[in-house]
């Protein structure tokens, strides 16, 4: 029986602990104290040398059912601002926050499912295979912890990722690729109210580029933005540099490079246009992924479902989560829901019979596993 108000509790003392991306210490130390009371070990990898961050990812080996696959459990533990000083709002069972800082159901909700599933597996003594479970850090700001794990490590022949939306049923087996773009303008500065025809203004060149391009949803399976722009001084000058930050996401490859490559091309026309200096960065985000419907993870979580009396269906995500990198890694891996609502916002909220339903899923999804190894 895996109970509601644990989960619950469980939930709101994990999300009232401060875990902004490389700040994780004290949110690692709750979990692995929450795993050592279950008879768990864990401990933490590199990753915190490695990234400059307070914590590393931390991983717990968990025995199983001898000639099942060892299957690699995961949620991340950061999140993303304003998650500083959350105070959980409890109505029945519906949870949220205050209303003036994201919740951190995205996925301390993740979190919670895997503790919750991992205490009533051990509690219950049920059937279940060899679990590598990993908890990981700095995922919000690109996927970085899951990016250092020493894979040479993990025997993990097939990963379920605990990052997903609010229906129960729906796994995600596709998510797309991504670049994260940067660029640098470079103007000349003027009195704005004196001489502004010896100037450059590196704001109007960016903006001329940004008109340019195509934003927001390009197609069924593509996207762009821009997300941050900086520059400036004072309104009596004309501005001399600004910098500007965006993305690219898509399921397809050529889709990708094509855009990526318009958005450079569009900057780099209006800097020449206008006499003004551009550099520019594209770095590689994340690759996409899809998980056929024969695979077997995917097949597990389907019959799961089915068993608990819950239509399965897949769907194609539009963001990135551990699970690219994963399956970048070879092992093949699928989202699933976890049961929150308006993730990075500051009306996000989850209910605890969704978490429940969630953890049963995994239980069940184990416990297929399990019984196939012994059929």
């Amino acid at each position: 029986m895996i109970d509601p108000q644990a989960v619950t509790q469980q939930f709101c003392d994990l999300v009232r602990i401060d875990s902004p991306s490389l700040r994780e210490r004290r949110v690692i130390a709750a979990i692995h104290d929450t795993l050592a009371e279950m008879g768990v070990y864990a401990e933490e990898d590199g990753a915190a040398a490695a990234l400059g961050g307070e914590a590393g990812n931390l991983i717990a080996r968990v025995p199983g059912v001898a000639g099942a696959p060892t299957v690699l459990i995961n949620a991340h533990v950061d999140t993303v601002e304003p998650g500083c000083g959350i105070e959980p709002q409890v109505d029945g069972t519906r949870i949220c926050s205050a209303g003036d800082t994201v919740l951190g159901a995205d996925d301390k909700s993740g979190v919670t499912i895997i503790l919750s599933a991992l205490r009533h597996i051990l509690d219950e003594e049920l059937p279940h295979p060899p679990l590598e479970v990993i908890f990981t850090v700095a995922e919000e700001i690109g996927l970085h912890g899951a990016k250092v794990l020493d894979y040479e490590a993990l025997e993990a022949r097939m990963g379920i990722v605990l990052d997903g939306g609010r229906t129960m049923g729906v796994i995600t087996n596709a998510a797309p690729s991504a670049y994260r773009l940067a660029w640098e303008v470079r103007g000349v500065a003027a009195h704005a109210g004196v001489c502004p025809e010896q100037g450059v203004n590196a704001i109007k060149v960016a903006a001329e580029a940004i008109a340019a391009m195509p934003l927001g949803r390009l197609d069924h399976e593509t996207t762009a933005n821009i997300g941050v722009i900086q520059g400036g001084e004072a309104t009596n000058i004309v501005p001399e540099r600004v910098v500007v930050r965006g993305e690219t996401r898509s399921h397809d490859e050529s889709k990708l490079e094509a855009h990526k490559d318009l958005m450079l091309g569009a900057f780099a026309e209006a800097a020449e246009r206008a006499g003004a200096q551009v550099s520019a960065d594209a770095a590689r985000s994340y690759r996409s992924f899809h998980i056929a419907e024969d695979e077997p993870v995917l097949q597990y979580a389907w019959r799961a479902s089915q068993n608990l009396g819950i239509e399965p269906r897949t769907e194609r995500g539009g963001g990135g989560s551990d699970a690219n990198i994963f399956n970048e890694h070879g092992i093949p891996s699928i989202i699933i829901a976890t049961g929150p609502a308006d993730v990075h916002t500051v009306n996000e909220s989850v209910d605890a019979e969704r978490m429940v339903e969630s953890a049963r899923w995994l239980t069940e999804i184990l416990g297929l596993m399990a019984a196939d190894a012994n059929a």
